[in-house]
């Protein structure tokens, strides 16, 4: 099971994620109380080793201002997480994780309308787009096989669940942020236990 740890702000958390198994990073260069600049990003992402997926997040951003923090930082994998249509998701040279907010089964059908490298599957946007710590229904994936594509379940997981989450959701990849916090800053004790947790649950063989 591959994880993504989302909201790095700095080295010590970014390399110990690495150390403990992470297989990619989040950094949130939308509005958000995890925001990072450009090149704080950049000087974080030249210490990492080059096969971690180094992903970016973006909501309703411009594609020149995206490509342009592409270039300062050094992300090798841009994240959307707004309202951006088909068009504009598949104009990128890089990977695209297209995030989509799942209230029911029904908005899993938005990932027939895109074309890109993986899903994100969200809560339900609170205050932010993301890392809000709330779980979707992960029962409306239970009839759902996706077989073509790389799903990433997202929303509210935290050491605890993660396994749970695996098991009814068989996703590609998990990703995690504020569920390894401790008073809105990352805990590295925390992360190793949710990677420890996701790493040990086995997906689901399809038939």
């Amino acid at each position: 099971m591959k994880v993504k740890i989302c909201g790095i702000k700095d080295i010590t958390t970014a390399l110990s994620a690495i150390e403990s198994g992470a297989d990619a990073l989040g950094f949130v260069f939308a509005e958000s109380k995890r925001k990072i600049d450009p090149e704080t990003a950049g000087e974080i992402i030249r210490q990492l080793p080059a096969d971690i997926l180094k992903v970016g997040v973006f909501v309703n951003e411009t594609k020149e201002k995206i490509e342009k923090i592409a270039e300062v930082s050094g992300i090798n994998t841009i994240q959307l997480h707004g309202d951006e249509p088909t068009e504009f998701c598949s104009s990128f040279s890089i990977p695209v994780i297209k995030a989509l907010s799942v209230s029911s089964a029904e908005d899993l059908f938005r990932m027939d309308e895109y074309s890109c490298d993986f899903f994100l599957l969200d809560s339900p946007k609170g205050k932010y787009r993301g890392g809000n710590g709330i779980s979707f229904d992960w029962s409306v994936l239970a009839d759902s096989q996706f077989l073509d594509k790389k799903i990433i379940l997202a929303g509210g997981l935290n050491p605890e669940n993660v396994a749970e989450g695996i098991k009814a959701a068989n996703p590609y990849m998990v990703d995690v942020s504020s569920g390894v916090e401790t008073e809105g800053k990352k805990d590295l004790g925390k992360i190793k236990r949710f990677i420890e947790k996701a790493k040990s649950t086995e997906k689901e063989e399809v038939k």
